[in-house]
């Protein structure tokens, strides 16, 4: 049994895959309590479900892009089951972590992981598990958010520390409401960072819709 927040079919706004269909399966429970999280409803609300009522529930959905995310998915023993029998059905399976847990809990080869290292503002830049680092692949991405200019000069310090940009995806991601946009993009371009900036899509075409988006 899995504990689950909600299962809902909508346009995937963030990662490499925004744009595209997707659905999302959001667990139940995080063990950071980030500054500026917006899923704060995901920390105790839920219900048991079992994986296979999970894949039932996916199934019902014209579409072959599955997200699992939270919370902090990686605290679930079943989601290695999970993320396995979505795969034999062939869904493309994103996993979206919140770097302090360890990814190697996720078989590579049947899901991306996208790991999101939390910063100062986030309040638990001490929480990070590096040696994720170590152990994402080439498919796997990596993400920052960004509240601040001084989050942005710590992810562009991990960033060339790690040479990360050399081998995975980075995504810069503005906090709404804390950071413009337009400001990071400047940023971007002052420093010529290969990195791809990345809006909350589903927050630009739901912009009053907490959940279920």
């Amino acid at each position: 049994m899995m504990k689950v927040n909600e299962i809902f079919y909508s346009i995937q706004g963030e990662s490499s895959f925004a744009g595209w269909p997707c659905v999302f399966i959001r667990l139940t429970g995080c063990n950071l309590r980030c500054a500026w999280c917006d899923t704060q409803y995901a920390y105790d609300e839920g219900e048991e479900m079992s994986v296979q009522f999970i894949l039932d529930r996916v199934k019902a959905y014209p579409c072959n892009l599955v997200e699992i995310t939270g919370g902090e998915p990686l605290l679930q023993e079943e989601i290695t089951v999970l993320v396995e029998a979505l795969a034999m059905q062939g869904k493309t399976v994103l996993v979206e972590t919140n770097g302090s847990q360890d990814i190697r809990k996720v078989n590579p080869e049947r899901c991306i992981r996208i790991l999101d290292l939390k910063g100062p503002s986030s309040g638990h830049k001490e929480d990070m598990l590096w040696m994720n680092l170590k152990w994402v692949t080439e498919r796997d991405e990596i993400k920052f958010v960004i509240a601040s200019h001084m989050d942005f000069v710590w992810a562009k310090d991990v960033v060339k520390k790690y040479q990360l940009t050399d081998r995975h995806i980075v995504l810069f991601s503005p906090v709404s409401g804390l950071c413009e946009p337009k400001d990071l993009a400047q940023w971007i371009l002052d420093d010529g960072l290969a990195v791809r900036l990345q809006v909350q899509l589903h927050k630009w075409i739901w912009p009053n819709e907490e959940r279920g988006r």
